[in-house]
Parts: C-alpha cells; sequence; structure tokens
C-alpha cells in the first residue's frame, strides 16, 4: 500500500476516524492490527518474517535483561542478531552472493552449477530488522529496559508509518510513545497537515517528475551524450531527495496526527560543505544506526588514526550494500568512505585551511558547490544499473560532453522547473529559518500557502503512482 494511493488515503481515514475515539490500549491495538493489514496488502506471507522478528527479539530482550552471566547474555544477543541477519541475508543477498562465487569461480576455471531461487524481496526489511535488532542491542548495553507488553513491542516493530522506509528509531524513543496516553493538540494537527502537504509535494510533483528524466537516460546502455547524461544525474540528485525525504515527511505527518512524534530524516544535505556534515543531513536515522552500532563498537576513532579510517571504510562499506544487492552499491559506500576519510585526513592535517576573512562567503559557497557535485558523482554510481552502464555514462561527460541536443535543453529546462522550489525552501532553512515549514504564521497566510500547495501538486503533480525508491531496499 504506497502513501501516494487511493487505498491508503481512505485506510488512513479509516483508522483515523476510529482511533480518537478509544483509550490508549485500544489504540496500540488498532494501530498493531493496522500495521499489519499494511504491510500485509504488499504479500501476506511476509508478515510471517515480521512476526518472526518480533517474536526473537521480544523473547531476546526479556532474557539479556533476566540473566545475570554475561555468556548467557551474550548468547541472547547473537540470537537476536543472527534470526535478523539471517532473514535480511537470505532475502536480499542470497542470489547475489551465489552470482559473485560463481563468477569468481569461473575467473580461475572453476566452474559450478547455480542453485535458482525465485526470491522476492519483502519491502522494508531492511528497515525493520535493524530497528528491532538495535533494541536488543541497546537492551544488552543496558540503555533501555525490556519491553515486557508483546503487544507494544509487537507495534515498535511494526508501526506502519515507518515500517517500510524509515525513519529507524530507537526503542528509547519510540516505545515510551506506545505506553503512555496520546492527545491531538491544535499545534500537532497544523504540524501533522504540513508534514503531509510538504511530503506529497516533494513526491508528487518534484521526484515522480524528475523521474521521467532520470529513466530516459538510465535505463539504456548509457550511449547518450554527456550533457544529458548530467543533466540526469543533477535530476536523479533531487529525485532521490524528494522520493525519500518525502515519504520520511509523510510517515511523520501521519504519525504526528496518531499522537506519536518520529525524528527528522533529512535537513538539508546539498547546502553542506564536507562528506561528514552530508551525512549529518541526509538519512539521519541511517547514519545515525551505523554510527551507534557499526562505527562506534568498531573502534570508532579511539585507536589510531588507520584504524579510524579502516573503520569508516567498513561502516561506509555495509552501508551501501545496506542499500542493495550489487556492486555498485557498495562502490558507492567505498566511495563515501573514502570521501569521509579523505576529509578526516585533510582537517587533521590543517588541508583544509580556514574559511574566516573577507572571502569567507565565497569560499563556503564553493566548497558546498564542490560538495554537491562530489555527492552527484556518487549517485551517478548509485543509480547506474550496472558497472557496465557507469563506465558508458562517466565516459559520455568525459568525451561528448559538448555534443548538446533539444532533448538535453527539454530535460533542463523540466529540472529547473521542478528543483528550484527546493532549493529556494531548503536554502532559507539553512541560513534563514530552520523551522521554515512549521513557523508561526497567520491563518490566513497558512491557509493561502497551503492552497497554493495544493494547487501546484493538482496542477503540475504526477500521478501514476510510482512507488518509493527506498522501498528496493
Amino acid at each position: 500500500m504506497l502513501f501516494n494511493s487511493l487505498e491508503f488515503v481512505v485506510f488512513f481515514f479509516c483508522v483515523l476516524a476510529l482511533y480518537w475515539r478509544l483509550g490508549r490500549r485500544a489504540q496500540n491495538l488498532l494501530l498493531l492490527a493496522a500495521s499489519y493489514v499494511f504491510y500485509g496488502w504488499w504479500d501476506w506471507r511476509f508478515l510471517s518474517l515480521i512476526l518472526t522478528s518480533t517474536f526473537v527479539d521480544y523473547v531476546s530482550g526479556r532474557r539479556i535483561a533476566a540473566s545475570e552471566r554475561p555468556g548467557a547474555r551474550r548468547a541472547w544477543l547473537a540470537l537476536s542478531v543472527a534470526t535478523n541477519l539471517s532473514l535480511l541475508g537470505f532475502f536480499k543477498y542470497f542470489n547475489f552472493f551465489q552470482e559473485s562465487l560463481v563468477s569468481l569461480l569461473s575467473t580461475v576455471g572453476w566452474e559450478v552449477g547455480r542453485t535458482e531461487l525465485r526470491i522476492i524481496l519483502p519491502v522494508g526489511i531492511s528497515f525493520y530488522t535493524f530497528q528491532t535488532m538495535g533494541y536488543t542491542i541497546d537492551v544488552f548495553r543496558r540503555k533501555v529496559g525490556p519491553e515486557r507488553n508483546f503487544l507494544t513491542f509487537a507495534l515498535f516493530v511494526a508501526f506502519f508509518p515507518q515500517l517500510v522506509a524509515g525513519p529507524i528509531e530507537t526503542a528509547g524513543r519510540l516505545l515510551p510513545q506506545f505506553r503512555r496516553g496520546r492527545q491531538l493538540t491544535r499545534d500537532r494537527l497544523a504540524d501533522g497537515i504540513w508534514c503531509l502537504l510538504w511530503g506529497f509535494f516533494l513526491k508528487i510533483y518534484v521526484a515522480d517528475n524528475l523521474g521521467r528524466v532520470v529513466d530516459a537516460v538510465f535505463t539504456g546502455d548509457g550511449n547518450v551524450p554527456g550533457p544529458e547524461v548530467l543533466v540526469a544525474t543533477y535530476a536523479f540528485a533531487f529525485q532521490i531527495l524528494g522520493d525519500f525525504a518525502g515519504y520520511s515527511s509523510i510517515a511523520i505527518g501521519v504519525a504526528k496526527l496518531l499522537g506519536i512524534d518520529l525524528m527528522t530524516n533529512f535537513l538539508y544535505p546539498y547546502f553542506v560543505t564536507n562528506p561528514r556534515d552530508f551525512w549529518r543531513n541526509w538519512h539521519i536515522s541511517l547514519s545515525s544506526w551505523l554510527r551507534d552500532y557499526l562505527y562506534i563498537p568498531l573502534g570508532g576513532n579511539r585507536g589510531s588514526r588507520l584504524a579510524t579510517y579502516r573503520n569508516l571504510m567498513l561502516t561506509m562499506l555495509l552501508g551501501g550494500l545496506w542499500h542493495g544487492a550489487a556492486w555498485t552499491f557498495v562502490v558507492w559506500g567505498a566511495y563515501h568512505g573514502l570521501l569521509l576519510a579523505g576529509h578526516r585526513a585533510a582537517s587533521e592535517h590543517g588541508w583544509l585551511g580556514s574559511r574566516d576573512g573577507g572571502n569567507a562567503l565565497l569560499k563556503k559557497g564553493l566548497a558546498v558547490l564542490l560538495m554537491f557535485h562530489l555527492t552527484c558523482l556518487g549517485w551517478l554510481i548509485f543509480r547506474a544499473e550496472s558497472f557496465a552502464q557507469c563506465v558508458h555514462l562517466v565516459g559520455s561527460v568525459a568525451t561528448r560532453l559538448l555534443e548538446w541536443s533539444p532533448r538535453a535543453e527539454y530535460f533542463l529546462i523540466a529540472t529547473l522547473f521542478f528543483v528550484i522550489p527546493v532549493v529556494l525552501v531548503q536554502w532559507i532553512q539553512r541560513y534563514l529559518s530552520p523551522n521554515l515549514l512549521r513557523a508561526p504564521m497567520g491563518e490566513w497566510r497558512r491557509a493561502a500557502l497551503a492552497c497554493s500547495l495544493i494547487v501546484v501538486l493538482f496542477a503540475w503533480g504526477e500521478f501514476g503512482g510510482r512507488e518509493f525508491v527506498y522501498f528496493q531496499f
């Protein structure tokens, strides 16, 4: 069930109509049932995977907290981690690793057969397995206590607004909200509606329209002129921002209307000056998870410089692999690992210099522009459907950059038309008003702005019902 579908609108209004007539426990039960309906809408069989993770991690959390012996605590944690990673590994990576192994063995002359399995990737499995695995790790670290109510814990795992594409919440933030009563205040209602409107604007107006430009270039063999590749890469940078930030904004808005606060998942990632700040503003819940449950346990920056660079690279390699079962994602992760390590090395050696002085604004602007283009190069790798296509596309930029065409001109005009509003809003958020979308304003101004967004959506929105990009992850 897609947020941008009529089915979801009907589904959510039905849930909302009942929800605020019930007490807290009944509300939780309704939310849990609605979450299973929401997820089972794609394929009811995959509910068994969520139930498996829920049961194993519920029991593991209780046993970790009750056990006094360190060995027993580690055994229950290992059961939780192994169960979640096994489910994720089989459904997402079995065919990928098998094909990679077969190809590797064939290069040394060892031909082996393949086991052909028709494995369907369950929607959202990367998100909810990380969330529930984070819970047992936090219980093991004694950062949170074990949840004793099974239905409350099941709702934590399956809460439908953020179930299939995040934000990836921590137990310390989300579980307490299910344990206490909730109210729909006027401010919460206004915030929720604004988040919904802005999310649909990002998805339907920005992302889905830009998707037509991106698909026209990235669905072929890469044999297109350089200007088209450049424009399509820029378009994809804002398509994936609009698509994923749009989903997160809708999820936050839906949750607010249910009395639940989800974490901010995106800020202004294309107005940063370095790779570290990019990951502090892009998919914040994932980057926080990778930092807290992977980078820091590996040693973080507590060891030697070489060990710190190793930890950065391993974290980003696994972060890239988390995004998809393809070597292009692994290379994308390695690329960002190199950017992070390079920026850290440059900072430690003082190579970046100071941005103070009379030309500080110019230096900062150039740093933002450089970081944006480095990010876009990564997006080209990310979006390419194969290494061969990626090589062709990069080659086109390098050798056919002057082959301007009417199609490239059309792509550029279309991209600017859908990108400029997002750039303006994020520029204002970054430099003038961080809370722009939730800023206090008169009711007439708020109503006028809301009506403007709705008019733009219906005038130029793409209502084809495109899936969200991150559903494949």
